[in-house]
């Protein structure tokens, strides 16, 4: 097997996914890159790793030349209400980048990994039940990329046989990287807030409804269908999946069975609403689950426990380091 490319290494679903990669495969096989500059001791921490600005062509063509790559992961682009605040900025990232992951893919016959999302839905799409094949018209910049990218890498398996897959990602919680600019993010925030000052003040209204997941169930879902037979697959970009269809309330009431004391009250981000009102309520994932055998492990209350649990140690752990 030749070498695996992570792009955008770095961020939320990077921190998770380089690990879990390397723990399968080796961790030589596994090349960590980001447009971040590190210093030495953190660029040897994560080795192999590459500083790589992928809306560069070059710099992505001698990476994966270099590296002997045969897979790419590409999951550098800018998240739903950072991409809204520079929407002329967020084309260019979400868009020239994978084009060029997908053309020195088309060079090197590399498999991609295009990570969609909910964003890709607009407020004409169904909300509940959201089939996997339906209308698509985003109203926001991210899911106006990620519709073109779900189509681009459709073009470019259908006109160059390359090797693309993809998932449409619902919001996802992770304890191990801070949340990014995401309209979902309010849900790891409010963890992170439950136990720092046992009350957290959401910018989504407490009835707003949507998919969620855990972070593990999300990385081992992209690495179970990169690993599909290829024959099985239907739909190549992107499966929808699913783990919870849940509000800000629910995952309030959550967290206070480890913490009854917690409390939440809102002040709506207009933006950040809007952005919400027009995603899906929830995802049918039938076709995930019975093309690659897709199954979530992590429900409302068993990620609650876990993430708590972690986060906790987490933060524990940073207080002992800030006062050494």
């Amino acid at each position: 097997m030749k070498n695996i490319l992570v792009t955008g290494a770095l961020g939320q679903i990077g921190s998770e996914l380089v690990p879990a990669l390397r723990q399968r495969y080796g961790a030589a096989k596994v090349i960590a890159t980001d447009l971040k500059v590190l210093p030495p001791s953190g660029a040897a921490a994560l080795a192999p790793y590459d500083h790589l600005d992928c809306t560069d062509p070059h710099q992505l063509h001698e990476a994966v030349r270099r590296h002997d790559i045969g897979a790419i992961y590409h999951l550098a682009a800018l998240l739903s209400a950072s991409a809204e605040a520079a929407p002329q900025f967020a084309w260019q990232v979400n868009m020239s980048g994978l084009y060029n992951v997908l053309e020195v893919a088309r060079g090197y016959g590399c498999q991609v990994f295009f990570p969609s999302s909910i964003g890709a839905f607009g407020p004409s799409t169904p909300r509940d039940h959201t089939p996997q094949v339906t209308i698509q018209r985003p109203t926001t910049i991210y899911g106006v990329t990620k519709v073109a990218g779900e189509l681009l890498c459709d073009y470019y398996a259908s006109r160059f046989g390359i090797d693309t897959r993809g998932l449409r990602l619902p919001g996802l919680v992770s304890y191990v990287a801070a949340p990014g600019g995401g309209t979902t993010d309010y849900a790891v925030e409010m963890f992170y807030h439950a136990l720092r000052y046992g009350r957290y003040t959401c910018f989504l209204s407490a009835d707003t409804r949507l998919d969620m997941m855990y972070m593990p169930d999300a990385i081992a879902g992209m690495i179970h269908l990169m690993a599909a037979d290829a024959d099985r697959l239907r739909y190549r970009n992107a499966y929808n999946i699913t783990a919870m269809s849940v509000t800000p309330e629910d995952i309030a009431a959550a967290i206070r069975q480890h913490i009854p004391s917690f409390d939440i009250d809102y002040d709506v981000d207009p933006v950040r609403q809007a952005i919400a009102d027009s995603w899906p309520r929830s995802l049918d994932d039938s076709a995930a689950h019975a093309d690659w055998d897709w199954a979530p492990h992590y429900d409302l209350c068993a990620m609650t426990a876990d993430m708590l649990s972690r986060l906790e140690a987490k933060l524990k752990t940073g207080s002992r380091k800030k006062r050494d």
